[in-house]
């Protein structure tokens, strides 16, 4: 099902992934209305409901992000991140449009040694995954006609992430240290954006998807293909984790599967090192 003449909804729009995926919904000839925090207030329902118009498809990127600081605010975090998606789904329902949740890895553990399905348990290690798993299943609760795609370790042009962060502090210190113990996905916006659209146009059943590159590394593996782009040479060193104690626990593996996805008609996305080394001068240039 061609998307070209559909009307798509977005909440977090001004966000990394909302602001990508809202590119790439235009350049396949559908018309984006934008909504983040200043249009409304995800949960509050009737505000939902009034900046919500008649459209084909929702996706909601809004979320509470702050990993470590929602363990001491989980009540807000779970609000956004809870409630909000339930309102989102709500609204979807009411106005029969198709729904894309963002959701995760850390609905997981991390404590797997292959990747997690589609089907796995559920089993969030922070308040950040607490509230996302609530937000999944009040998605799944509703009667709106939803996909939840998780992501993982996701980066882009519009926004802090890890490339970023990487490279600027290569630049002005010479020798990284990061982390080896962490294992995952690293994901350009632009891929998931048109991972979730391919999704619409084969008409995937409603379910969960997994939206994440193929392949799997290190957060130490990332930073050495970073710094390799950036001409900074050999200059990161691998740690543990106990070198880096953060409030809110990491999943130490989060490679998830894609056979809900590919059973669907849609190829999961490329290797995460092609991908990085295509998606680099984008990410890396300047940007506001």
């Amino acid at each position: 099902m061609r998307i070209d003449g559909q009307v798509w909804v977005v909440t977090g729009a001004h966000g990394m992934l909302g602001r990508d995926l809202a590119e790439v919904v235009a350049e396949h000839g559908a018309t984006v209305l934008g909504i983040d925090r200043a249009d409304a207030d995800i949960t509050d329902l009737s505000s939902l409901k009034v900046a919500v118009p008649e459209c084909d498809v929702i996706v909601n990127c809004a979320a509470y992000t702050a990993v470590d600081h929602a363990e001491t605010d989980e009540e807000i975090a779970l609000a956004i991140n809870g409630l909000g998606a339930g309102n989102v789904a709500a609204v979807a329902a009411a106005r029969g449009s198709r729904l894309v949740h963002v959701s995760t890895d850390y609905v997981f553990a991390g404590d797997a040694s292959e990747p997690y399905a589609e089907d796995a348990s559920r089993a969030p290690l922070s308040a950040y995954g607490r509230t996302k798993a609530a937000g999944e299943e009040a998605v799944e609760a509703s009667s709106a006609d939803a996909l939840i795609v998780r992501t993982a370790w996701l980066y882009g042009a519009h926004g802090v992430c890890f490339p970023k962060t990487i490279a600027k502090a290569g630049a002005e210190r010479g020798a990284l240290t990061v982390v080896d113990d962490q294992i995952g996905q690293p994901t350009w916006t632009r891929d998931l954006a048109a991972f979730i659209v391919a999704l619409l146009e084969v008409d995937a059943p409603r379910g969960i998807y997994h939206g994440t590159s193929s392949g799997a590394g290190s957060w130490c593996d990332f930073a050495r293909e970073i710094v390799t782009v950036a001409g900074l040479g050999d200059i990161v060193s691998p740690t543990d984790s106990t070198a880096f104690v953060r409030p809110a626990p990491r999943p130490a593996w989060s490679v998830l599967g894609h056979d809900a996805s590919t059973a669907a008609g849609v190829a999961p996305i490329g290797d995460w090192r092609e991908r990085w080394a295509l998606a680099a001068p984008a990410v890396l240039a300047p940007h506001d």
